[in-house]
Protein backbone atom coordinates (compact mmCIF):
# COMPACT_ATOMS: atom_id res chain seq x y z
CA UNK A 1 0.00 0.00 0.00
CA UNK A 2 1.51 3.54 -0.79
CA UNK A 3 2.42 5.20 2.17
CA UNK A 4 1.48 8.97 -0.23
CA UNK A 5 -0.79 11.39 1.79
CA UNK A 6 -4.22 10.75 1.37
CA UNK A 7 -5.75 13.37 -1.35
CA UNK A 8 -8.90 15.20 -0.59
CA UNK A 9 -10.27 13.81 -3.97
CA UNK A 10 -10.84 10.28 -2.25
CA UNK A 11 -13.48 12.11 -0.03
CA UNK A 12 -15.37 13.85 -2.58
CA UNK A 13 -18.57 11.43 -2.51
CA UNK A 14 -19.28 11.82 0.85
CA UNK A 15 -18.12 15.93 1.29
CA UNK A 16 -21.06 16.37 -1.40
CA UNK A 17 -23.68 14.25 0.50
CA UNK A 18 -23.11 15.78 4.10
CA UNK A 19 -21.10 18.88 5.36
CA UNK A 20 -19.27 19.20 8.50
CA UNK A 21 -21.98 22.12 9.77
CA UNK A 22 -25.34 19.64 8.59
CA UNK A 23 -23.36 16.60 10.79
CA UNK A 24 -23.08 19.40 13.82
CA UNK A 25 -26.72 19.88 13.94
CA UNK A 26 -27.37 16.26 13.24
CA UNK A 27 -24.95 15.21 16.14
CA UNK A 28 -26.71 18.33 18.53
CA UNK A 29 -29.90 16.82 17.82
CA UNK A 30 -28.84 13.64 18.83
CA UNK A 31 -27.24 15.00 22.37
CA UNK A 32 -30.52 16.66 23.15
CA UNK A 33 -32.53 13.53 22.66
CA UNK A 34 -30.24 11.25 23.97
CA UNK A 35 -29.61 13.53 27.43
CA UNK A 36 -33.61 13.48 27.41
CA UNK A 37 -33.07 9.80 27.19
CA UNK A 38 -30.76 9.62 30.36
CA UNK A 39 -33.25 11.55 32.59
CA UNK A 40 -36.60 9.60 31.62
CA UNK A 41 -34.66 6.22 32.50
CA UNK A 42 -33.45 7.80 36.10
CA UNK A 43 -36.35 5.94 37.96
CA UNK A 44 -34.75 2.82 37.28
CA UNK A 45 -32.15 3.80 39.46
CA UNK A 46 -34.55 4.31 42.56
CA UNK A 47 -33.31 1.20 44.35
CA UNK A 48 -29.64 1.64 44.05
CA UNK A 49 -28.41 2.36 47.77
CA UNK A 50 -25.36 4.88 47.49
CA UNK A 51 -23.34 6.15 50.74
CA UNK A 52 -24.41 9.69 51.68
CA UNK A 53 -21.97 12.32 50.17
CA UNK A 54 -19.68 13.74 52.63
CA UNK A 55 -18.28 16.66 50.87
CA UNK A 56 -16.28 18.19 48.04
CA UNK A 57 -14.04 15.55 48.21
CA UNK A 58 -16.34 12.60 48.02
CA UNK A 59 -18.38 11.29 44.77
CA UNK A 60 -21.47 9.80 46.17
CA UNK A 61 -22.62 8.20 42.49
CA UNK A 62 -20.61 4.81 42.99
CA UNK A 63 -21.32 1.62 44.67
CA UNK A 64 -20.44 0.75 48.08
CA UNK A 65 -19.63 -3.10 47.22
CA UNK A 66 -18.28 -3.19 43.45
CA UNK A 67 -17.46 -6.39 42.02
CA UNK A 68 -14.78 -7.37 39.32
CA UNK A 69 -17.38 -6.55 36.19
CA UNK A 70 -18.86 -2.94 37.97
CA UNK A 71 -14.87 -2.20 37.29
CA UNK A 72 -14.09 -4.05 34.18
CA UNK A 73 -17.01 -2.58 32.25
CA UNK A 74 -16.52 1.09 32.77
CA UNK A 75 -12.47 0.44 32.50
CA UNK A 76 -12.32 -1.67 29.65
CA UNK A 77 -14.73 0.60 27.59
CA UNK A 78 -13.39 3.71 28.96
CA UNK A 79 -9.86 2.43 27.12
CA UNK A 80 -11.03 1.04 24.50
CA UNK A 81 -13.17 4.20 23.32
CA UNK A 82 -9.93 6.23 24.28
CA UNK A 83 -7.76 3.96 21.72
CA UNK A 84 -9.60 3.90 18.82
CA UNK A 85 -10.16 7.60 18.88
CA UNK A 86 -6.58 8.31 19.76
CA UNK A 87 -6.00 6.00 16.60
CA UNK A 88 -8.26 8.01 14.51
CA UNK A 89 -6.51 11.66 14.92
CA UNK A 90 -3.39 9.54 14.89
CA UNK A 91 -4.45 8.82 11.32
CA UNK A 92 -5.51 11.73 10.22
CA UNK A 93 -2.48 13.23 10.89
CA UNK A 94 -0.33 10.88 9.10
CA UNK A 95 -2.46 11.36 6.18
CA UNK A 96 -1.83 15.14 6.40
CA UNK A 97 -5.55 15.59 5.48
CA UNK A 98 -6.81 19.44 4.87
CA UNK A 99 -9.68 21.95 6.29
CA UNK A 100 -12.52 21.35 4.38
CA UNK A 101 -16.42 21.86 4.39
CA UNK A 102 -17.23 18.16 4.63
CA UNK A 103 -16.91 15.24 6.26
CA UNK A 104 -13.41 12.93 5.77
CA UNK A 105 -14.00 9.68 6.36
CA UNK A 106 -12.52 9.67 9.50
CA UNK A 107 -15.24 12.01 10.93
CA UNK A 108 -17.68 9.33 10.21
CA UNK A 109 -15.75 6.87 11.95
CA UNK A 110 -15.16 9.58 15.20
CA UNK A 111 -18.78 10.19 15.34
CA UNK A 112 -19.86 7.02 15.01
CA UNK A 113 -17.49 5.51 17.70
CA UNK A 114 -18.64 8.21 20.00
CA UNK A 115 -21.94 7.57 19.07
CA UNK A 116 -21.86 3.64 20.33
CA UNK A 117 -20.25 4.65 23.24
CA UNK A 118 -22.70 6.98 24.48
CA UNK A 119 -25.22 4.25 23.97
CA UNK A 120 -22.80 1.47 25.47
CA UNK A 121 -22.62 3.67 28.56
CA UNK A 122 -25.61 4.05 28.80
CA UNK A 123 -26.85 0.37 28.74
CA UNK A 124 -23.15 -0.32 30.71
CA UNK A 125 -24.75 2.19 33.49
CA UNK A 126 -27.99 0.38 33.89
CA UNK A 127 -26.54 -3.56 33.86
CA UNK A 128 -23.48 -2.19 36.28
CA UNK A 129 -24.05 1.20 37.11
CA UNK A 130 -20.27 2.61 38.05
CA UNK A 131 -17.95 4.28 36.25
CA UNK A 132 -14.04 5.47 36.76
CA UNK A 133 -15.30 7.26 39.83
CA UNK A 134 -14.88 4.05 41.53
CA UNK A 135 -10.96 3.36 41.58
CA UNK A 136 -9.77 7.20 41.18
CA UNK A 137 -10.16 11.04 43.08
CA UNK A 138 -13.28 13.22 41.79
CA UNK A 139 -10.73 15.72 41.50
CA UNK A 140 -8.95 14.16 38.30
CA UNK A 141 -12.72 14.44 36.62
CA UNK A 142 -12.75 18.13 37.19
CA UNK A 143 -8.55 18.73 36.41
CA UNK A 144 -9.17 16.78 32.87
CA UNK A 145 -11.78 19.45 31.78
CA UNK A 146 -9.79 22.35 33.27
CA UNK A 147 -6.54 21.32 31.35
CA UNK A 148 -8.96 21.21 28.17
CA UNK A 149 -9.85 25.02 29.02
CA UNK A 150 -6.63 26.38 29.82
CA UNK A 151 -5.02 24.97 26.89
CA UNK A 152 -7.90 25.89 24.24
CA UNK A 153 -6.88 30.02 25.70
CA UNK A 154 -2.97 29.16 25.27
CA UNK A 155 -3.60 27.93 21.53
CA UNK A 156 -6.14 30.86 21.18
CA UNK A 157 -3.67 33.10 22.17
CA UNK A 158 -2.14 34.02 18.63
CA UNK A 159 -5.39 34.54 17.27
CA UNK A 160 -7.59 36.64 19.73
CA UNK A 161 -4.95 37.45 22.73
CA UNK A 162 -5.30 37.00 25.82
CA UNK A 163 -5.46 39.99 27.85
CA UNK A 164 -8.49 42.01 26.18
CA UNK A 165 -7.55 41.20 22.39
CA UNK A 166 -3.57 41.73 23.54
CA UNK A 167 -1.04 38.76 22.54
CA UNK A 168 1.20 37.28 24.83
CA UNK A 169 4.18 36.66 22.23
CA UNK A 170 6.28 34.61 24.12
CA UNK A 171 3.45 32.19 24.18
CA UNK A 172 3.77 31.63 20.31
CA UNK A 173 5.92 28.69 20.19
CA UNK A 174 4.71 26.77 23.61
CA UNK A 175 0.66 27.38 21.78
CA UNK A 176 1.80 25.92 18.78
CA UNK A 177 3.10 22.77 20.21
CA UNK A 178 -0.02 22.80 22.25
CA UNK A 179 -1.85 23.01 18.98
CA UNK A 180 -0.48 20.32 17.15
CA UNK A 181 -0.85 17.50 19.80
CA UNK A 182 -3.80 19.19 21.68
CA UNK A 183 -6.58 16.57 19.80
CA UNK A 184 -4.84 13.61 21.51
CA UNK A 185 -5.29 15.47 25.16
CA UNK A 186 -8.53 17.14 24.64
CA UNK A 187 -9.62 13.65 23.65
CA UNK A 188 -7.98 12.37 27.09
CA UNK A 189 -10.48 15.06 29.13
CA UNK A 190 -13.30 14.41 27.53
CA UNK A 191 -13.35 10.70 27.01
CA UNK A 192 -11.97 10.02 30.92
CA UNK A 193 -14.61 12.36 32.23
CA UNK A 194 -17.60 10.64 30.06
CA UNK A 195 -16.34 7.37 32.15
CA UNK A 196 -15.94 8.68 34.80
CA UNK A 197 -19.30 9.34 35.96
CA UNK A 198 -22.34 7.16 35.21
CA UNK A 199 -24.56 7.76 33.13
CA UNK A 200 -27.28 8.68 35.44
CA UNK A 201 -30.38 11.34 35.09
CA UNK A 202 -29.65 13.49 37.70
CA UNK A 203 -30.03 17.17 37.02
CA UNK A 204 -25.78 17.80 37.59
CA UNK A 205 -25.30 14.54 35.62
CA UNK A 206 -28.03 15.86 32.35
CA UNK A 207 -26.05 19.32 31.84
CA UNK A 208 -22.70 17.77 32.27
CA UNK A 209 -23.31 14.81 29.70
CA UNK A 210 -25.11 17.65 27.39
CA UNK A 211 -21.83 19.49 27.91
CA UNK A 212 -19.53 16.38 27.12
CA UNK A 213 -21.40 15.36 24.07
CA UNK A 214 -21.03 18.41 22.50
CA UNK A 215 -16.88 18.48 22.87
CA UNK A 216 -17.34 14.78 21.47
CA UNK A 217 -18.90 16.27 18.44
CA UNK A 218 -16.17 19.42 18.09
CA UNK A 219 -13.26 16.52 18.41
CA UNK A 220 -15.21 14.19 16.13
CA UNK A 221 -14.94 17.08 13.38
CA UNK A 222 -10.94 17.90 13.27
CA UNK A 223 -9.94 18.85 10.20
CA UNK A 224 -13.16 20.31 9.26
CA UNK A 225 -14.02 24.59 9.02
CA UNK A 226 -16.52 23.43 11.27
CA UNK A 227 -13.75 22.57 14.15
CA UNK A 228 -12.44 25.69 13.83
CA UNK A 229 -15.51 28.02 13.17
CA UNK A 230 -14.61 30.92 16.07
CA UNK A 231 -18.38 30.89 17.15
CA UNK A 232 -18.67 27.34 17.78
CA UNK A 233 -15.45 27.28 19.46
CA UNK A 234 -16.26 29.85 22.03
CA UNK A 235 -19.90 28.20 22.38
CA UNK A 236 -18.48 25.45 24.24
CA UNK A 237 -16.01 28.02 26.27
CA UNK A 238 -18.72 29.24 27.19
CA UNK A 239 -21.31 26.11 27.66
CA UNK A 240 -19.10 25.12 30.74
CA UNK A 241 -20.65 28.60 32.82
CA UNK A 242 -23.84 26.76 32.86
CA UNK A 243 -22.98 23.76 33.62
CA UNK A 244 -20.11 24.94 36.31
CA UNK A 245 -22.78 27.58 38.06
CA UNK A 246 -25.81 24.61 37.77
CA UNK A 247 -23.65 21.99 39.93
CA UNK A 248 -22.90 24.18 41.71
CA UNK A 249 -26.43 26.28 42.60
CA UNK A 250 -27.95 22.23 42.97
CA UNK A 251 -25.05 21.48 45.54
CA UNK A 252 -25.94 24.50 47.64
CA UNK A 253 -22.71 25.94 46.45
CA UNK A 254 -21.32 29.73 45.37
CA UNK A 255 -22.77 29.71 42.11
CA UNK A 256 -22.23 33.29 41.77
CA UNK A 257 -18.19 32.11 41.71
CA UNK A 258 -18.48 30.37 38.89
CA UNK A 259 -20.87 32.33 36.77
CA UNK A 260 -19.13 35.23 37.02
CA UNK A 261 -15.59 33.76 36.69
CA UNK A 262 -16.31 31.98 33.52
CA UNK A 263 -17.95 34.72 32.50
CA UNK A 264 -14.89 36.94 33.61
CA UNK A 265 -12.80 34.93 30.93
CA UNK A 266 -15.91 35.88 28.17
CA UNK A 267 -14.88 39.66 29.15
CA UNK A 268 -11.58 39.19 29.31
CA UNK A 269 -10.27 36.43 26.22
CA UNK A 270 -12.95 35.10 24.27
CA UNK A 271 -15.32 38.04 22.85
CA UNK A 272 -12.05 39.33 21.66
CA UNK A 273 -11.83 36.82 19.17
CA UNK A 274 -15.64 37.16 17.44
CA UNK A 275 -15.30 39.81 15.48
CA UNK A 276 -17.32 42.16 17.82
CA UNK A 277 -17.59 45.38 17.50
CA UNK A 278 -16.31 48.00 20.29
CA UNK A 279 -19.82 49.46 21.23
CA UNK A 280 -21.20 45.40 21.21
CA UNK A 281 -17.86 44.55 23.60
CA UNK A 282 -18.84 47.67 25.77
CA UNK A 283 -22.53 46.51 25.95
CA UNK A 284 -21.37 42.80 27.10
CA UNK A 285 -18.72 44.10 29.72
CA UNK A 286 -21.41 46.59 31.16
CA UNK A 287 -24.17 43.92 31.84
CA UNK A 288 -21.57 41.84 33.52
CA UNK A 289 -20.46 44.53 35.33
CA UNK A 290 -24.68 45.16 35.85
CA UNK A 291 -24.97 41.70 36.87
CA UNK A 292 -22.30 41.98 39.52
CA UNK A 293 -23.86 45.03 41.34
CA UNK A 294 -27.25 42.98 41.31
CA UNK A 295 -25.78 39.83 43.03
CA UNK A 296 -23.44 41.44 45.10
CA UNK A 297 -25.44 43.74 46.70
CA UNK A 298 -27.43 41.33 47.91
CA UNK A 299 -24.85 38.39 48.42
CA UNK A 300 -22.72 40.62 50.16
CA UNK A 301 -19.64 43.14 49.34
CA UNK A 302 -17.20 41.25 51.08
CA UNK A 303 -17.57 38.04 49.01
CA UNK A 304 -16.56 40.12 45.54
CA UNK A 305 -13.45 38.78 45.41
CA UNK A 306 -14.46 35.09 44.35
CA UNK A 307 -15.62 36.11 41.08
CA UNK A 308 -11.87 36.19 40.24
CA UNK A 309 -10.91 33.11 41.85
CA UNK A 310 -11.88 31.07 38.14
CA UNK A 311 -10.74 33.92 35.38
CA UNK A 312 -7.60 35.02 36.94
CA UNK A 313 -6.91 31.26 38.20
CA UNK A 314 -6.93 30.13 34.60
CA UNK A 315 -5.44 32.36 33.03
CA UNK A 316 -2.39 31.76 35.35
CA UNK A 317 -2.41 28.91 34.68
CA UNK A 318 -1.95 29.30 30.59
CA UNK A 319 1.96 30.72 31.78
CA UNK A 320 1.88 27.62 34.22
CA UNK A 321 1.05 25.30 31.10
CA UNK A 322 3.12 27.26 28.78
CA UNK A 323 6.48 26.49 31.49
CA UNK A 324 5.70 22.90 31.00
CA UNK A 325 5.37 22.65 27.61
CA UNK A 326 8.40 24.42 27.19
CA UNK A 327 10.40 22.22 29.42
CA UNK A 328 9.10 19.23 27.85
CA UNK A 329 10.13 20.34 24.27
CA UNK A 330 13.84 21.60 26.04
CA UNK A 331 13.83 17.80 27.28
CA UNK A 332 12.33 16.38 23.74
CA UNK A 333 15.06 18.20 22.05
CA UNK A 334 18.00 17.03 24.63
CA UNK A 335 16.85 13.97 24.00
CA UNK A 336 17.47 14.17 20.27
CA UNK A 337 20.30 15.50 20.26
CA UNK A 338 22.19 12.54 22.78
CA UNK A 339 20.12 9.87 20.65
CA UNK A 340 21.49 11.80 17.11
CA UNK A 341 24.13 14.16 17.71
CA UNK A 342 24.85 17.30 15.19
CA UNK A 343 26.55 16.89 12.70
CA UNK A 344 26.35 12.71 12.48
CA UNK A 345 23.78 12.15 9.56
CA UNK A 346 25.67 14.88 7.48
CA UNK A 347 29.02 13.50 7.96
CA UNK A 348 27.54 10.02 7.04
CA UNK A 349 26.52 11.01 3.97
CA UNK A 350 29.56 12.90 3.25
CA UNK A 351 31.39 9.61 3.45
CA UNK A 352 29.25 7.95 1.16
CA UNK A 353 29.57 10.70 -1.42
Amino acid sequence: MSSSPIKNSQYLPIIDRVTANQAMWGAILFSVLFTVLIGLLNYRFEAVVLLPDTGAAWYKWKLPDPSFITRFSAWFSYTLHQLLIWGLIYLAQKNKLTYTKGLHPINVAALGINAFFICWHLAQTHMWYDGLAQDVSVFSSQWSVIILLVAVLLMENQRRGLFFGKKISFLKETGRVVRKYHGYVFSWGIIYTFWFHPMVGEWQHLIGFFYIFLIMIQSSLFFTRTHVNKWWMVVQEVTVTIHGTMVAYLHGQAWPMFLFGFLGLFIITQMHGLGLSTRIRWVFAGLYVAGILLVYNHRGWDKLDEILRISLGELIMVFLLAAIVWVLMKVWSLGRRLIVPEGVSGSRSETKS
